[in-house]
């Protein structure tokens, strides 16, 4: 390949891209008999978590060195996260704390209005009804401190590295196993999402690879992937999960910089249908599963009719809740 791997092309189809990580998502929460020849490639979905993360990371590299405010940068943040949020977490936990014995993951007053404000119940006892966005608001406040420290201390671009020599702490640590044990999946996502800040500055100065770099992103796709159906089809529930999620840092990489050279050949149209899924990403996240998929699912359609029928219900309620909170905000 002689035509150099433009890294400007994760910025130009970032939403694209968040629109395919948010259907990998998706297709990787309905369920699959483990005889289905595909479980092990759809359980590999849960890498457009990691996309997410890793794309996040770049748009804040972008917001941040075009205004260097905390200020404005948690502003930001916030309008566009907590209005879809508070009215999700509210329909979910306040039924949840009604009609559950004991209050479900909301035992008094005082943590129904904590999970509805910040999703207390996950850092609590690993809810993982919203768990992405609890942790993605942990990960936004610490992104302005990082991106300050790595502009003025280059060298510090390292910090992902111990980053995943913390999420071994985390399994096999006993004082931090304790204390965070139970947040694997949180401290797991942190390696991609400073990676992510980090490949912002690569993409905004429109740096390149080398054509006959797609060897080598082949062939860290390749390996990746099949070391994951692996885990997922012979070795699931026999190891600790930060492995696999490890693993995911290279398969993330590669698949975002495969997609873009497809992008590049797709036709606009397409290109736009995955956009606006990625504009309504966050809102498709919090209304899939709580409210359609779990509705679905006792049909029994099968895979591909519950993952049609969810992705296009959920599409619908996604776009109606994003236009009534953007006119609110607004």
């Amino acid at each position: 390949m002689k035509r150099p791997i433009e890294l400007s092309d994760i910025s130009r189809y970032r939403g694209e891209l968040m629109g395919l990580a948010m259907l990998f998502v998706m297709l990787f929460h309905v369920w699959m008999p483990r005889s289905n020849p595909m479980y092990g490639l759809v359980r590999c979905g849960n890498v457009g978590v990691d996309m997410f993360l890793l794309l996040s990371g770049v748009g804040l590299w972008f917001s941040w060195t075009k205004n260097p405010s905390p200020r404005h940068f948690f502003k930001r943040r916030l309008m566009r996260l907590y209005p879809a949020w508070l009215v999700m977490a509210s329909l979910f936990y306040i039924p949840n704390y009604l009609n559950t014995p004991g209050g479900g993951y909301s035992p008094d007053v005082a943590n129904l209005v904590a999970n509805i404000l910040v999703g207390w119940s996950f850092w609590r006892v690993d809810d993982l009804t919203f768990w992405f966005v609890p942790a993605i608001m942990a990960l936004y406040l610490i992104a302005p401190a990082y991106m300050k420290l790595i502009i003025r201390h280059p060298a510090y671009r390292w910090m992902p590295a111990l980053a995943m020599v913390l999420a071994v702490m985390v399994q096999y640590y006993p004082p931090v196993h304790h204390a965070v044990g139970h947040l694997e999946i949180f401290f797991s996502r942190i390696p991609i999402f400073l990676i992510g800040i980090n490949l912002g500055s690569w993409v905004k100065q429109k740096r390149t690879l080398e054509g006959q770099a797609v060897w080598l992103v082949l062939a860290a796709f390749v390996m990746s992937l099949m070391m994951c159906v692996e885990f997922e089809e012979s070795w699931r529930g026999r190891f600790p999960l930060f492995i696999e999620r490890m693993v995911y840092i290279p398969l993330t990489v590669s698949i975002v910089l495969l997609l873009d050279l497809l992008l590049g050949k797709t036709p606009a149209f397409v290109r736009r249908k995955l956009a606006f899924v990625g504009t309504i990403s966050l809102e498709l996240y919090l209304i899939h599963i709580q409210f359609v998929l779990k509705y679905v699912t006792p049909y029994k359609l099968g895979y591909c009719l519950t993952a049609l029928v969810m992705i296009a219900v959920s599409l619908v309620l996604a776009w109606l809740l994003h236009k009534v909170v953007d006119k609110v905000v607004r």
